[in-house]
C-alpha cells in the first residue's frame, strides 16, 4: 500500500494585494447595469 508523503507547497501570496482596479470595474459594472435598466423604464413609459 502506497503511503502519502507530507510535501510542503510554497504559495505565494502577496500581503498588500490591491483591489482598486476590481472595486473600479465593479462600480463600472455597476452603473452601466443601472443605466440600461433607467433606460428602458423610461423608453417603456415614453411607449405607454
Amino acid at each position: 500500500m502506497p503511503q502519502l508523503t507530507d510535501k510542503k507547497t510554497k504559495v505565494k501570496t502577496e500581503e498588500h494585494s490591491s483591489l482598486k482596479g476590481t472595486l473600479a470595474s465593479v462600480f463600472l459594472l455597476g452603473f452601466f447595469l443601472i443605466f440600461t435598466w433607467v433606460g428602458v423604464y423610461f423608453l417603456f413609459l415614453d411607449r405607454l
